[in-house]
């Protein structure tokens, strides 16, 4: 039951990150969140595959799996994130120098802090994880408020939601163990996976109703069109 459990918590994040993140290229030309998607999507393929495989720590896949936790841990999922939210809620919009430059530092951090594993506890990378995500939480907090502000409740708290379940799941991920869990902590990865990929799909909606709000109130052309001029 557990394997079950994760294995579809796998599935339904692959199938948020691909599905949603081609959807920010695609419809709104928003590639630091449509590519950060993709990259979690394809964190989780390798995590599944590495799974379906045995699960031998000393496959290659294991490392490529903590190289791709490092990278969205660190960078991806906090300044990533927050710059490309920013397109909506400050009309932000990065150049291609910025993108690629902001994407290199993930695979820095990555190359870096994969290096740390779970099998023991490391406290300074651990703690730098939990305060990236707090300040990312900050800015995610606003963007509810902007949610909340233009009358879209639901999804507020929708956003709310996920967003009080990442920081959750950010805290345990290296300091509190689920009792019970087992050593590849099953338990604690199938809530993650279930939670992140709920993040993807929430936040795209989210930044759906703000794109719309900001083209019906004329602060933003419509799908397609450049908003403003690349900085």
């Amino acid at each position: 039951m557990k394997d079950l459990l994760f294995m579809l918590a796998d599935l339904w994040m692959i199938f948020a990150g691909f599905y949603f993140g081609w959807k920010f290229i695609r419809r709104y030309d928003n590639y630091l969140l449509g590519l950060e998607w993709m990259i979690v999507a394809t964190s989780g393929s390798n995590f599944l595959l590495w799974a379906l495989l045995g699960g031998d720590e000393g496959s290659p896949l294991y490392s490529v799996a903590y190289f791709f936790d490092a990278f969205s841990r660190s960078v991806g999922i906090t300044l990533i994130l927050v710059m490309g939210l920013m397109r909506v809620t400050h009309r932000y919009k990065p150049s291609v120098a910025v993108d690629v430059g902001v994407f290199a530092l993930a695979a820095v951090a990555g190359l870096y802090l994969q290096q740390f594993r779970a099998d023991q506890l490391h406290v300074g990378p651990a703690t730098f994880y939990v305060v990236v995500n707090v300040v990312t939480t900050v800015f995610l907090a606003y963007f509810v408020w902007r949610l909340w502000r233009i009358g879209a409740t639901v999804t507020a708290v929708g956003a709310g939601v996920v967003t009080l379940a990442g920081a959750a799941i950010a805290i345990t991920y290296d300091f509190f163990p689920i009792p019970g869990d087992d050593a590849h902590r099953t338990l604690f990865y199938s809530a993650a996976l279930a939670t992140w990929g709920f993040q993807m799909f929430v936040y795209y909606l989210a930044y759906r109703a703000l794109h719309d709000h900001n083209v019906k109130t004329g602060a933003e052309p419509t799908s397609g069109e450049h908003s403003v001029a690349r900085a």
